[in-house]
Parts: C-alpha cells; sequence; structure tokens
C-alpha cells in the first residue's frame, strides 16, 4: 500500500496560528475552463451553490478518495502484470536491487507507469503520423 500524498498545505492542516491563512493560486486557463463549464451547466452550478458547506467539503475528500483509490488499483494492475511475466520481473527486480526492500516496489510501480506512459505517447504520435501520411499521399 503506497503512502497517500499530502493534498493540502501544512498550515490547512490545523497546526498552524488560527490568524494563518492558506494562499490558494489562481489559473488562468483553469479559471475559463470551470467558467466555461459553469456557463454549460447552470443548473449543476445552482445546485452546487445550494450545497451545504459540509456536504461540499466532503464531495471534495470523496473525490480525493476514489483518486487515490483509482491511483491504487493502477498501480496493483501493473504490478500483477509484472509479476505474471517472470522475465519482466526479473528485469524490474534488476533495476531497483540496490534499492532499500521497503523502496522496491514503488519504485518498481513507478518505473512501470512511465514507461507504459511512454510507449502510450510514441504509439500516439505514430498514429498521427501515420493518418498524416495518408492525408497527404
Amino acid at each position: 500500500m503506497s503512502k497517500p500524498r499530502p493534498s493540502a498545505p501544512p498550515s490547512a492542516g490545523g497546526n498552524a496560528a488560527p490568524t494563518d491563512q492558506p494562499t490558494f493560486r489562481s489559473n488562468p486557463e483553469v479559471d475559463a475552463k470551470i467558467d466555461a463549464y459553469i456557463k454549460e451547466n447552470p443548473k449543476y452550478w445552482a445546485y452546487v451553490q445550494a450545497m451545504p458547506r459540509e456536504r461540499l467539503e466532503r464531495t471534495v475528500v470523496l473525490n480525493e478518495v476514489r483518486e487515490l483509490d483509482r491511483q491504487q488499483r493502477i498501480r496493483e494492475g501493473v504490478l500483477k502484470q509484472i509479476n505474471r511475466n517472470p522475465e519482466m520481473k526479473r528485469a524490474y527486480d534488476l533495476l531497483v536491487k540496490d534499492l532499500p526492500e521497503d523502496q522496491k516496489e514503488n519504485v518498481i510501480a513507478q518505473i512501470a507507469r512511465q514507461a507504459r506512459r511512454a510507449v502510450a505517447r510514441s504509439q500516439g504520435q505514430q498514429g498521427q503520423q501515420n493518418r498524416g501520411e495518408a492525408v497527404t499521399v
């Protein structure tokens, strides 16, 4: 089981002085996407605005829990795929042989996820090139 990442700044944990307010970054691109979504979905926006604060807070936490569960399922799937293939398992074990035992599984999962993303990216680029070639010929 991997350790969940802290999603709130240390000052938001309740240990800070009461006068310390967390600062939140604003990203104009993200704000524009949110504004567009609100404009396209006024009924949903009205529903969200009508929610009590505790319900909103719990909804945000539920989304975080769902995201962590999703990441855990992906991690377990990646490790299961590696463990089914003895040759692949040996290759990953060789990569992490010098790491402490308690870090090996996490690092194997990270490397495998990065490799999967790289393969997906290269396949996506090849698909775009193939479509591009078909258009230009």
